[in-house]
């Protein structure tokens, strides 16, 4: 078996964001042979714009998508919702349609949020906007941290035993859900 290669998207352009935090310690619980690589960049790409012919940033992230066997999105939730910057990719990525690199591709949401509700409303907002490009987005376990602040030290490592056992089920069933998507 060819070993799965997952990229690693963070909806957050903050240095120090616990849903970066979180998008490491993801990659750190693949199953051994699975290559891990995160895409950093959102920040550089354009606001979207149908009259630009995908700007250097765009194509970077459509082909860093394209290559992988599958994506993970670390959605932060701001003012119930996902952020600007990522709901800004994933115009980009999702046009045209037909020959979107998010189409057909195995897909799963984290999330870390120092509020009560984890990124419960953010992630909705994602899945719904996947619909979209036909991107089928893994459903179970849901990863959506809740007072994430408690659960990460100052250095980003997370701490909560019962968070990092959570995180090793969803890393493991999301490259089944790749897997079964190879197959097909």
């Amino acid at each position: 078996m060819t070993a799965v290669k997952v990229l690693g998207i963070c909806g957050s352009t903050r240095k120090s964001s616990l849903n970066r935090a979180l998008l490491r310690t993801v990659g750190e619980h693949l199953p051994e042979g699975t290559v891990f690589a995160t895409w950093e960049g959102l920040e550089q790409l354009p606001i979207f714009n149908s009259d630009l012919e995908d700007p250097t940033p765009v194509m970077t992230l459509k082909s860093a998508i394209a290559s992988a066997d599958g994506v993970v999105f670390a959605v932060p939730e701001y003012n119930y919702s996902i952020p600007g910057g990522l709901k800004n990719a994933l115009d980009w990525v999702s046009r045209p349609p037909i020959s979107s690199p998010l189409r057909g591709k195995p897909v799963a949401l984290v999330g870390a949020a120092t509020g009560i509700s984890g990124t419960m409303r953010a992630q909705l907002h994602m899945r719904q906007m996947l619909v979209y490009s036909d991107t089928p987005c893994m459903s179970q376990p849901e990863v959506l941290i809740p007072r994430a602040h408690e659960r990460f030290d100052k250095a980003g490592v997370l701490t909560d035993e019962p968070t990092r056992q959570l995180i090793g089920r969803f890393a493991s069933a999301f490259v089944a859900h790749i897997r079964r998507f190879e197959l097909k």
